[in-house]
């Protein structure tokens, strides 16, 4: 794995420093504010373009990160932000997925019928970057089960329910009913 040098980020909710870890032509991030010992504040976030950057209002996403981030700029933590767009299944068939939804399956269904399983995300590269920084203790920013069961670090957890809305009220039952998430 290559690492960058640190850099200042400043953003909306305050000066953070920024990392890339760069894995099999991904490069992944790792934003972070105040001191990471300790019980570290951690937010595992998946990229998401169409809820990141263009505020979709299907997902949760964009709400979620917005959240770790003011989070952490206020009580210090980690942010690894992990280059696994749509559960993994990468931006063209996420907008595929999209496609489906719009003609009436949820976003499980949609992954199906595209071949896929209905979460393809890994964390053994956020693993790999605590390693990296020497932290064994977490407080992780989730309502994903299976994040909590992959990050052997986890020794509390702080939920981030935030961005509902009328366009995402089914996207939130199929999270909760079908994937187990804590909402």
């Amino acid at each position: 794995m290559k690492i960058s040098n640190i850099a200042n980020l400043p953003t909306r909710f305050g000066t953070f420093k920024i990392q890339s870890f760069s894995e099999n032509d991904k490069d992944h991030l790792a934003i972070f504010f105040g001191d990471l010992t300790g019980v570290v504040n951690l937010r595992v976030h998946s990229e998401c373009l169409t809820g990141d950057a263009l505020g979709s209002l299907k997902c949760d996403c964009g709400a979620q990160l917005n959240a770790a981030l003011e989070y952490i700029a206020k009580n210090g933590g980690l942010l690894i932000y992990l280059r696994q767009e749509g559960r993994n299944i990468g931006l063209f068939n996420k907008v595929n997925a999209y496609a489906l939804q719009d003609t009436g399956l949820d976003t499980v269904e949609a992954n199906h019928a595209l071949g896929f399983g209905a979460d393809e995300r890994t964390y053994e590269v956020a693993e790999e970057i605590l390693r990296f920084y020497g932290i064994t203790k977490v407080n992780l920013l989730s309502n994903n089960q299976a994040k909590l069961a992959s990050l052997k670090e986890v020794v509390s957890r702080t939920p981030l329910i935030v961005g509902k809305n009328k366009f995402n009220e089914d996207y939130f039952r199929v999270k909760k009913e079908q994937m187990g998430h804590l909402l």
